[in-house]
Formats: C-alpha cells, sequence, structure tokens
C-alpha cells in the first residue's frame, strides 16, 4: 500500500508541474490571464506542444 501512496503522491507532483509550465510559457508568450488558464489546464499537452513547435 504504501507504493500506491507514492505513485499517487508522484503524480500529483507531475501534474502541478506540467501546469506550472504550461501557465508560465503561456504567459511568456500570450501576456494573457484567460489563455494562461485554458493552457494551464492542458498542462503536459501544452508544454509538449509549444517544445515541437518552438
Amino acid at each position: 500500500m504504501a507504493t500506491s501512496g507514492k505513485v499517487n503522491e508522484t503524480v500529483r507532483g507531475g501534474i502541478t508541474l506540467g501546469s506550472a509550465l504550461a501557465v508560465t510559457i503561456s504567459w511568456s508568450v500570450n501576456k494573457s490571464i484567460v489563455w494562461a488558464i485554458i493552457h494551464g489546464l492542458f498542462s503536459w499537452f501544452y508544454v509538449i506542444y509549444y517544445a515541437i513547435a518552438y
């Protein structure tokens, strides 16, 4: 059971990191709170898209 807790904590940390990266990248590119929120919701998908596209 301890392993399951560690996995959940790691996944939550990865989602948080992805959201923070997406919001930061979005803000630096668009300077828009609305886009930053939208990209934060898509988190890692936007980060990967940005890495490939730019």
